[in-house]
């Protein structure tokens, strides 16, 4: 058998810089565990350089766009070549908050999501900021977030406490997308929790929680060492650790995810609040999965290599799709 892995990493999103921190360290755990590693970017020779890999497993740690929207998975699927991660159609449900929080919410019986409303950029240019901004108010409240339906990483993100915010914020989060997001603001403790599937089922990790310095976990608090404070396991009760983990269970489970991703809670008055889902976590040291990861009986390299194993057999049909 091959142990040929691909290391997708990079792009042309706003997040690459991210990818390509996240991809060097796949890429490193990887060889730590036995594997011949080539590292790659999404360029015009992508199809070449997997052409010219014997029997390769992709490892796609791409973020935002073409990265977690399934187009590129979907590529791999028609050609064949088994990957890490979730299907094309699995990451766009995923992907579009537009889409994921309605489906969660509606299949993941027993969980809260926030108001949320969503706003294409076209309607918000054709019938008048001031009149939408007003019903918008109205419907969600205030303090809302304001956010792009398909990005990562809170870029675009506006925590807006009253309307003459709202402009500037939509304006802001479509720099990055044609459809902004506009939800109740949950105040509570933040959380993330990973789901990982190595064979045996999907299985959550002990939740991280995140306390950015500024009081916003944005991009800067993200992937600057030393701007977020994260406490793994998380400082919340035993029960509500367990309902954490079962809500990115079942968010996992109700977006029809496999293998990997993460979902990010907030616990509200004892009970988790689903914000976001990831299917294609960072892997940087300041991110979140393989925080979760180390505070498991696993280590970050030994969890690399049983990803691959499982998207290996699953091409070799041994392992559900």
């Amino acid at each position: 058998m091959s142990d040929n892995v691909i290391v997708l990493a990079g792009g042309l999103s706003h997040e690459r810089d991210v990818s390509l921190r996240s991809g060097r360290r796949v890429a490193q755990a990887l060889r730590e565990t036995g594997h011949t590693v080539l590292e790659a970017d999404v360029n015009a020779s992508l199809l070449e350089t997997i052409a010219s890999v014997e029997d390769p497993v992709i490892f796609p740690v791409l973020h935002g766009g073409a990265g977690e929207d399934g187009a590129l998975r979907s590529v791999f699927d028609l050609l064949g070549v088994p990957y890490v991660g979730s299907t094309g159609p699995a990451s766009r449900i995923a992907f579009d908050k537009a889409v994921s929080t309605p489906v969660v919410a509606a299949r993941a019986a027993g969980f809260r999501t926030p108001r949320q409303s969503s706003l294409p950029h076209d309607m918000f240019r054709e019938l008048g900021a001031a009149n939408l901004i007003a019903a918008l108010g109205e419907q969600i409240g205030f303090p809302m977030m304001v956010k792009p339906a398909r990005s990562g990483s809170a870029l675009g993100c506006t925590k807006v406490t009253q309307a003459s915010e709202l402009p500037a914020a939509i304006v802001a989060a479509f720099a990055y997308g044609d459809i902004a997001i506009l939800e109740e603001f949950i105040e509570g403790t933040e959380v993330s929790v990973s789901v990982i599937d190595l064979g045996d089922g999907p299985q959550a990790l002990p939740a991280v929680e995140i306390q950015p310095r500024s009081g916003v976990y944005d991009y800067t608090a993200r992937y600057t060492a030393g701007e977020t404070r994260f406490v793994t396991p998380a400082d919340i009760s035993d029960a509500e650790a367990a309902r954490c983990a079962e809500l990115a269970l079942a968010a996992h489970q109700a977006l029809g995810l496999r293998d990997l991703s993460r979902t990010d809670i907030i616990v509200r008055d004892g009970e988790p609040v689903f914000i976001e889902v990831n299917v294609a976590p960072g892997m940087t040291e300041t991110s979140l999965l393989p925080q979760s990861i180390e505070a498991s009986d696993s280590s970050f390299a030994e969890v690399c290599s049983a990803l691959v194993a499982v998207a290996r057999r699953r091409a070799e049909g041994t392992e559900p799709a």
